[in-house]
């Protein structure tokens, strides 16, 4: 609303701040996308204007283009950096005196230091996560002092219970210190999210070794990389480093003290909250606020370079570690290339010629003729009652979408509205898929069906010259991508257990529609897919498979979608219970066949 205000007012620098910071928080907003490109595109607007207005001080992601920013030289103190440059963000001032950088100065300083390390100005960028350190500190002072004000506990109404004195000043205490203890989560969450950054603290060290390495201190790249290793005891890349800095340095060194002080009393406070709650006689569960180390990105080290990575690679401009889904998933040991169970079915592109991983697409599925009843199955359930009736997509204003589930067809089948074997074709067709993706991956357990649906989409006449958007946004189907920040966070709404997913096209006679997969940024393309009769595209469902489905500008394009989940709790109901209309119909038919009256014979 903030944004068409001031949009209608000509104030296109709030508007634009207004849209950034709605982004923040829905990145798979398909209004905001267009607004942010059209002010863009727009005279007058600056990339300083994105502003995200509800970042946290010492975390935000807007900052000043690194073209724009003015490089000077100062001198600088902090932890382990006596002099360097000093990077002018329009509220730091360079000056030939000892200084902290201000606390509004930090709301830029760790977006710009990972833009800057990406470019490789490993010095510019060691200044700004130095900043970003000081920042993160200053905040989490804050944080814990906000803790001891006034406060209201959920599920602790003390009018409702009679405790003494004695257990209420320890409840009222043991609340603020997990209040206290849970900054660290608190200072790692992005405004309008769910879900912690992870390892957003160590983060920052690992950045610092490495920049430091780069610009020859090796000193400080050691003390760095010991202060990681706090976090991260006996981690395997960064135990390498300290031996490569210790071996070249001929002495070691000790890790800095805000952060052996910062983890004491992490440690402490989790003994007294133990036992806090023990004597309370509640449960407390220690959150892991550190798992998954790494999340830089160093795919342009020379290849006889001995200090690895600490990450999976892929991040641009805050690089965080991908989130993992933390039930059943196998994704942490991918495989592919296992048996294809079909003899018709042939594998034409794998995750190799497709530019990505888990990732795969298969031929002759199934035939023309299963294709054409498929097809026609979809426009029927439709016509009976199902589906989206042709209503408008709800990804784009240009196309129409309709379709049906399983259970849904099988149910007409049984009452005669539609073909019962039509229907029963769909629920088999979908289960031979299901197999071939559990094959073909290699996956230890079973796979599951977590949604199943049947669908046409088809491109209005008379709304496609002028067309610019796609038929499906870029997306992961397990996670929110959030293409400015290259990250994608796996919490709700997102469907976080789907692990793999499958599309299964029923015709290729139509313009537009090819399937894409693209980079995290959702812009650029690494593979595309030409639907056709027969070919299925199969693939992992989390962060290293974004894709879309590019407009259809002219006819109809139907296809069988199919996600999945290895985790039983979150199978599909509807699937189970067609299961249960399958069976009941087998049930019904061997009844029939063993009741057949001989003279019917006859």
């Amino acid at each position: 609303m903030i944004n068409r205000k001031h949009g209608l007012l000509k104030q296109l620098d709030k508007a634009a701040a207004a849209a950034h910071t709605y982004f923040q928080a829905n990145p798979e907003h398909v209004e905001m996308i267009q607004d942010l490109e059209q002010y863009k595109a727009l005279e007058g607007v600056e990339e300083r204007h994105f502003i995200d207005r509800e970042a946290r001080p010492h975390q935000a992601s807007d900052l000043w283009p690194p073209n724009e920013m003015e490089l000077g030289y100062c001198t600088y103190y902090s932890a382990s950096l006596q002099s360097g440059p000093c990077i002018k963000l329009g509220c730091l001032r360079c000056t030939s005196q000892t200084f902290f950088p201000p606390t509004p100065c930090m709301q830029k300083a760790f977006s710009a230091g990972a833009k800057l390390y990406d470019k490789g100005e490993y010095g510019h960028a060691a200044v700004l996560f130095e900043e970003a350190l000081a920042g993160y500190y200053q905040a989490d002072m804050k944080c814990r002092a906000l803790c001891e004000g006034p406060q209201h506990f959920e599920e602790q109404d003390h009018t409702l219970y009679r405790y003494s004195l004695y257990e209420l000043i320890s409840d009222h205490y043991t609340q603020i210190l997990h209040c206290q203890h849970e900054c660290i989560r608190d200072l790692a969450t992005r405004p309008g999210r769910l879900s912690p950054m992870e390892n957003y603290l160590p983060l920052h060290y690992d950045y610092l070794q490495f920049a430091y390495f780069q610009e020859n201190k090796l000193e400080e790249a050691l003390v760095c990389a010991l202060t990681y290793l706090l976090f991260h005891e006996g981690e395997e890349f960064m135990t390498e480093n300290v031996e490569y800095y210790t071996e070249i340095l001929g002495s070691g060194g000790q890790p800095r003290q805000e952060a052996v002080q910062y983890l004491k009393r992490h440690k402490q406070e989790l003994e007294l909250l133990l036992i806090g709650t023990s004597n309370m006689g509640l449960a407390y569960t220690q959150g892991n606020y550190w798992n998954s180390p790494g999340g830089r990105d160093d795919t342009n080290r020379p290849v006889d370079f001995r200090i690895p990575s600490g990450t999976d690679g892929g991040m641009e401009y805050v690089p965080i570690s991908e989130k993992r889904n933390t039930s059943l998933s196998v994704l942490q040991d991918p495989r592919e290339g296992g048996p294809l169970l079909y003899d018709s079915v042939r594998l034409v592109l794998n995750s190799g010629a497709l530019n990505g991983t888990q990732r795969a697409v298969f031929d002759d599925v199934i035939s023309e003729d299963q294709c054409s009843e498929l097809q026609h199955l979809a426009h029927t359930a439709t016509i009976a009652g199902d589906g989206y009736r042709g209503k408008m997509s709800p990804h784009t204003p240009n196309e129409k979408f309709e379709g049906t589930t399983v259970l849904k067809t099988l149910q007409y089948g049984y009452e005669g509205r539609v073909p019962l074997g039509s229907a029963r074709l769909f629920y088999d067709i979908s289960e031979k898929a299901r197999q071939i993706i559990e094959s073909y991956f290699m996956l230890s357990s079973t796979l599951h069906f977590s949604y199943t649906h049947l669908v046409c989409r088809t491109a209005i006449p008379g709304q496609q010259e002028l067309r610019n958007d796609l038929s499906h946004p870029i997306h992961a189907d397990n996670c929110l991508l959030d293409p400015e920040a290259n990250e994608c966070w796996k919490e709700p709404p997102a469907y976080t257990y789907r692990d793999y997913s499958a599309l299964l096209y029923l015709n290729g006679d139509f313009d537009g529609g090819e399937f894409i997969f693209t980079e995290m940024d959702a812009k650029t393309v690494k593979a595309s897919v030409k639907p056709r009769c027969g070919r299925m595209v199969g693939f992992s469902s989390g962060s290293e498979n974004p894709h879309g489905v590019r407009a259809i500008t002219r006819g109809q394009r139907c296809a069988l979608a199919m996600w999945f989940t290895l985790d039983p709790l979150y199978r599909e109901l509807e699937r189970l219970q067609a299961d249960e209309v399958i069976q009941a119909l087998q049930n019904q038919l061997h009844w029939a066949q063993d009741h057949i009256n001989p003279k019917d014979e006859l």
